[in-house]
Parts: structure tokens; C-alpha cells; sequence
């Protein structure tokens, strides 16, 4: 991955979790890892905890940032999001997965997504 990419999914990620702020979230953890992979943004509201995908692009040459959210993907996520529960041992009321989708300068957030 280049730098300029990197560089462009932590901005990404810095302005999710600026819009969750705004909206009343509490960033809980943000790139949490563990061997099975990478939690991007996980915020919480009351009871409500989101595990949060944040996809940005620069243009939508290769289509929009939520259309590279694949099944595989998808998957992944929710076995991440049980592992970090189990690892926190926090019990949630309610969880959500939702996507974060930049396109260029524009944040889209996709509550519920999957």
C-alpha cells in the first residue's frame, strides 16, 4: 500500500470518527486488531455499540467506496466485532455495522449498512 493511500484511509478514519462525535458517539477503539484482522472505527452510543468500515476513494473510477464492502468482507467484520466483544467482555444491548464511505471530500455514513 502507498503511503498516499494510507495517508488517505487514516484521514478517512479521522473524519468518521469526527462525524460520530458530532452526532453523540463515543470513539471506543479505533483499528483495534488481532490475528484474524482489523476493526477500523468502533463507537458507541448508550447501549448501542457500531462496528463502523470506513472505506475512502479519491474518485469513483473503480466504483464507490461502500461497493468495495464485498460479502467476504462483510463476514469479516461481524467475526471481528464477536471477537471484540469476547476480548472486552463488554455486553452490548444492541450492535450495528455501519460504512463510512468517502468519496473524495464527501462522507456518506451508511447506518445499518449490513
Amino acid at each position: 500500500m502507498t503511503l498516499q493511500r494510507r495517508l488517505r484511509g487514516l484521514t478517512g478514519e479521522d473524519v468518521a470518527a469526527a462525524w460520530y462525535q458530532a452526532h453523540g458517539y463515543e470513539v471506543v477503539a479505533r483499528n483495534w486488531r488481532c490475528r484474524r484482522g482489523e476493526l477500523d472505527l468502533i463507537v458507541r452510543n448508550g447501549a448501542t455499540f457500531v462496528f463502523c468500515e470506513v472505506k475512502s476513494r479519491r474518485t469513483d473510477a473503480f466504483g464507490s467506496p461502500a461497493e468495495a464492502i464485498t460479502h467476504e468482507k462483510r463476514q469479516r467484520v461481524r467475526h471481528l466485532a464477536a471477537a471484540w466483544i469476547q476480548d472486552s467482555k463488554v455486553r452490548p444491548a444492541t450492535i450495528r455495522f455501519d460504512v463510512a464511505a468517502i468519496l473524495g471530500d464527501e462522507l456518506q455514513i451508511l447506518e445499518g449498512a449490513f
